[in-house]
């Protein structure tokens, strides 16, 4: 039985969310679903988008977001649905927590790619659409790791550095087309990425991280979902250009 509901905050709206099989992409998009929007559930994960959007009402879509004909046919699939109001640039990737000379070239790249160059390549393709619909909204999954860099993860917390400036950059670029652009902070959760993050997922590691953070606990897809959801929402129209941290005060 799908989840969503009618006459909710982005009824009507088109939204494409890239890492929505699981984590934070997929909390997200069941959010925007409860709220209305029609969702391009994307994921290199077939089996996991399929999942999602099928529980939701949404379209799912394979797509490595690095390719740029992937990423035509995800927003061939929001175009069926009447275009791209709402475009989350979630997908991520990421090192183990190492030291900066042990990470291998074939890594920095990959992290490059996804967390920075999918951006541009989707953006190539999505602002264009919205700048004809008169407007739309943006979000780039950043991380706390590109405002309060820490060792073991220099590439990862440089690749979301970029995401951040970038988010910013374009904010500014597409203010005049009403194209609002903003990112989401989040500090870690419980998700696929965790172990890689702490170096290993072990209680004593978890309550180590936990306690650097002052609410006490990992941040959740609910989380970010609703952070999300506000930034995209017309309660926001007059927020851009901000990098927001959902942290738990992390970054203080």
């Amino acid at each position: 039985m799908a989840e969503f509901t009618q006459n909710g905050r982005l009824e009507g709206k088109v939204a494409i969310i890239t890492g929505a099989a699981s984590g934070f992409g997929e909390g997200i998009a069941r959010r925007f679903a409860q709220e209305g929007a029609k969702v391009v559930v994307a994921d290199m994960n077939s089996e996991g988008a399929e999942k999602v959007a099928s529980e939701i009402g949404g379209i799912p879509v394979t797509v490595d977001v690095t390719k740029g004909a992937d990423v035509d046919t995800m927003v061939e699939a929001a175009q069926s649905l009447g275009g791209v109001d709402i475009l989350i640039n979630n997908a991520g990737f990421t090192h183990r927590n190492q030291p900066m000379l042990e990470v291998d070239e074939e890594t920095f790249d990959r992290i490059f790619d996804v967390n920075v160059k999918a951006i541009y390549l989707a953006a190539q393709r999505v602002v264009p659409i919205m700048e004809k619909k008169g407007g739309g909204v943006i979000i780039n999954t950043a991380s706390t790791a590109g405002l309060r860099p820490r060792p073991g993860l220099v590439w990862y917390n440089s690749s979301k550095g970029a995401a951040i400036s970038m988010t910013k950059s374009m904010a500014v670029e597409l203010a005049p087309s009403q194209i609002r652009v903003n990112a989401l902070c989040p500090v870690a959760g419980a998700t696929g990425m965790l172990h890689l993050f702490m170096g290993e997922d072990t209680p004593e590691k978890r309550e180590l991280f936990k306690s650097s953070i002052p609410i006490g606990r990992l941040s959740t897809p609910q989380d970010m979902a609703n952070a999300a959801l506000y930034l995209a929402s017309d309660e926001a129209n007059f927020i851009t250009g901000v990098a927001l941290e959902v942290d738990g005060g992390r970054c203080i």
